[in-house]
């Protein structure tokens, strides 16, 4: 990928793009492609891609900064139902899978016959809608676990594609499954749910179904080592959090910087390796921690790992105490000893449930990319609390390889 200059090169970037061209790797579209796990994933895994596509302007600008060897005008800042009918208009050659996750809601909604018709999960359907159009032999649609009530609904609508093109019909035939991250090498407790579709011609020459397929995701698996929240925590520098309001926004070394020197060399552990790739990085981005105010920075204090909101020790200073029903996870101190709990958006709101363990502090949004398997030169941009939100919706990057690695062998 080069060092962080040459991303800033245009004539490095075109030097890039056009070894990329030149390289003839499968390919493929990510859709609500966000800050580009996903992406990242397959092109670990030796895909290149051929579009992206998201509504948000500062995951477009992410996505750009850290995928040099794509050209601007293939990563469009859109929503995907202004651009679906004319699709075509971005993507002309033919493409091997599309990924992407397209949000949907409304799933506690059981008087309904069918929860995926729910209006809110619109942008499923268009996701739905743009697979009929570019027609890839593979899908790979990921979601949260909250899907599996309608993951029966969504079967249906991928199998009741039928499109003719040169005088075939294709339609496609697809499975889901829960994945666990852990099983993927990554330092965090994460569940996504997978579908993998295959188109059906693709499915008779190659003898697969999505079910043998994810037998084939999970037996790769088999031995790989896990990691937990210690691997992804070290060979980073100790922080402290800001005391005064309105300091996310400033650098200085106690408190951490958007951008510093790497004291370490990036490759110092076996996490730090593989999610890496091996590379020595000699920067570090976005390891600045948050503002804690006088309350909540004795609550880090009293809490030992494992602790969360219900605990004796904050008792009299907790805020919620008379909502711990519902507030229990307000609070929560990470076990350093354990995958991290699941990385989420909602810590753009605040980091209450994701405590450093050692440090009085919450977690940094590196720190949150390294528990998601980013690598340590993938550049998040925008304001600091925005980071937060584009890390929390990612897919683990090598969750997103070893997905792209099994479906490579049968391109």
């Amino acid at each position: 990928m080069g060092t962080m200059l040459d991303k800033l090169s245009n004539s490095k970037r075109k030097t890039l793009q056009e070894k990329e061209q030149e390289a003839n790797k499968p390919n493929f579209v990510d859709l609500f492609a966000g800050a580009g796990g996903l992406s990242y994933g397959f092109i670990r895994a030796g895909f290149s891609v051929a579009f992206a596509n998201d509504f948000e302007e500062v995951c477009i600008r992410t996505y750009k900064y850290n995928h040099p060897e794509l050209p601007s005008n293939r990563v469009l800042e859109a929503d995907i139902r202004g651009i679906v009918d004319n699709i075509d208009d971005y993507v002309q050659e033919p493409i091997d899978i599309v990924v992407g996750g397209p949000p949907c809601q409304g799933f506690s909604s059981a008087n309904k016959q069918r929860i995926i018709d729910d209006p809110r999960n619109e942008l499923y359907k268009y996701y739905i809608k743009a697979i009929k159009k570019i027609l890839p032999k593979f899908v790979v649609m990921e979601n949260v676990h909250g899907m599996l009530s309608v993951a029966n609904q969504v079967v249906e609508d991928y199998e009741s594609i039928q499109e003719e093109r040169n005088g075939e019909t294709y339609t496609y035939s697809v499975s889901y499954r829960l994945l666990h991250s852990a099983d993927f090498s990554v330092a965090q407790a994460r569940e996504r749910l997978i579908f993998i579709a295959i188109r059906s011609d693709i499915a008779n020459d190659q003898h697969i179904t999505p079910n043998g397929l994810f037998d084939e995701i999970e037996r790769a698996n088999d031995g790989k080592r896990q990691y937990v929240l210690r691997d992804a925590l070290s060979f980073i520098p100790p922080l402290q959090a800001p005391r005064i309001k309105n300091q996310n926004e400033i650098d200085s070394d106690e408190c951490g910087k958007k951008i510093a020197v790497n004291p370490f060399r990036g490759d110092d552990s076996p996490y730090l390796k593989l999610i890496n790739g091996g590379r020595q990085i000699p920067f570090l981005f976005n390891h600045k921690a948050r503002y804690v105010n006088d309350i909540n920075y004795d609550i880090y204090r009293l809490l030992e790992p494992g602790d969360d909101a219900s605990d004796e020790k904050i008792a009299d200073i907790m805020p919620y105490r008379h909502r711990l029903h519902c507030f229990k996870d307000k609070y929560y101190k990470l076990m350093p000893d354990k995958p991290s709990r699941t990385i989420t958006a909602h810590l753009r709101m605040d980091c209450h449930s994701h405590i450093h363990p050692f440090q009085i502090r919450a977690i940094t949004p590196r720190e949150a990319a390294r528990c998601q398997s980013f690598p340590d030169d993938y550049l998040f941009l925008g304001a600091y609390l925005k980071t937060y939100m584009q890390i929390g919706n990612a897919v683990p990057c090598l969750m997103a390889q070893s997905i792209g690695e099994i479906l490579k062998k049968h391109l």
